[in-house]
């Protein structure tokens, strides 16, 4: 099958696309290059001459103005060329209801042209939409992202661009989805009760994760325990940082001569891994259900993670007695409590970290996921 994957967040479509050529199909991949992250993609749409610092202060009062980045203009200016080349395929996949991010109305007009030159569509939910949006706004005491906003409306700033999502033009989009896509699919726990019910849920499919890019190496610990945390300041509050940042200040005193202790703050991504890859724990978030990216590479990689894994994510994969990652929670007293466990039992975190990489190759294997993806493909 020839096969277009539209827009990319986290690598979930590029080990999407690795596995779906192993299998012999023909894939290409259009997206943004993602900021510092710069994830590969077939046709790169990243604004280029709008980012120069010469535009930088207008872009900023653009923004002020009409709260909207001129960047965008420019995404969607990018993605209109490559239209003649987005033709013809059996199957097209989009990351995100607003997978472009551009504006609203061009968003929607790019979205029909790819949809009347193509055979069968799908759409993820990965990360925010209007679907989760809605689900966790009507259920504020739900595990999400969202919650430390609900708990605290001075965060406006950090989570006001999600609710772009309930915007009438964005809703548009939506409506225009659920009437003439063939699927959709929840890429974790966290997007399954949000979607469940509409007509063309297809159903749950792990993250792809290509094993073979990202080496397992058993824990050695030596002379301490070394603890990362990496922060992204975009989503600072959404990860559950402070929660972790308290508890490692704790951590820090109690076990001063045991433990090294690593933060870094909105680095480039090939420093960010360089850091990591020393580390026996990772501190990823605390307001998921189930793991996102970073911390599936780092459980790849044999990393104990503290992450979302809920009872639903449990019971799925049947992981009732042996933990491969820790349910983090927005609690400190529980978080310092789970890290002195494993500080104070050190061949636990070997452990995990053994099981943790069994996990992954079992149940995100980037061809078994990808033969998941053909069988919903095919069959809806």
């Amino acid at each position: 099958m020839r096969i277009l994957l539209v827009g990319e967040y986290s690598l979930l479509q590029n080990s999407l696309k690795e596995g779906l050529i192993k299998l012999g199909h023909e894939v290409v991949l259009i997206g943004n290059s993602n900021g510092f992250k710069c994830y590969p993609v077939d046709y790169d749409y990243e604004a280029k001459w709008l980012k120069k610092k010469i535009f930088t202060i207008p872009r900023k009062i653009f923004f002020r103005l009409f709260k909207f980045d001129l960047a965008g203009l420019e995404y969607g200016f990018r993605f209109y060329f490559f239209l003649p080349k987005l033709k013809n395929f059996d199957i097209v996949q989009f990351v995100n209801e607003a997978p472009i991010k551009t504006t609203k109305r061009i968003e929607l007009y790019l979205m029909k042209q790819v949809a009347k030159s193509n055979n069968r569509l799908f759409l993820l939910s990965c990360g925010i939409d209007y679907m989760t949006l809605k689900y966790y706004t009507e259920n504020q005491s739900y595990k999400s992202i969202l919650q430390p906003f609900f708990q605290n409306q001075n965060l406006y700033k950090e989570f006001n661009p999600f609710y772009d999502y309930f915007e009438k033009m964005h809703i548009k989009i939506h409506e225009f989805i659920m009437r003439n896509f063939d699927g959709l699919i929840a890429t974790d726990f966290d997007y399954v009760d949000a979607t469940k019910n509409y007509s063309i849920y297809s159903g749950f499919i792990p993250y792809p994760v290509n094993i073979n890019k990202l080496e397992f190496k058993e824990l050695v610990i030596e002379n301490k325990i070394i603890i990362f945390l990496g922060i992204n300041k975009y989503s600072y509050n959404q990860k559950g940082i402070p929660y972790f940042e308290k508890a490692l200040k704790i951590i820090k005193e109690k076990y001063q001569d045991k433990v090294e202790i690593i933060i870094t703050n909105t680095i480039p991504y090939p420093l960010y891994i360089e850091l990591y890859n020393k580390s026996h724990i990772l501190l990823d978030q605390s307001f998921s259900r189930d793991q996102g990216y970073n911390a599936l590479e780092a459980m790849a990689k044999g990393k104990v993670v503290f992450t979302g894994a809920e009872k639903e994510f449990l019971e799925h994969y049947g992981l009732q007695e042996d933990e491969v990652v820790i349910n983090a929670l927005p609690d400190l007293d529980y978080l310092v409590m789970k890290l002195s466990f494993l500080i104070e039992n050190p061949k636990e975190i070997i452990a995990i970290g053994k099981r943790a990489r069994t996990f992954i190759e079992k149940e995100h294997h980037y061809i078994k996921i990808a033969e998941k993806y053909l069988k919903v493909w095919e069959t809806n």
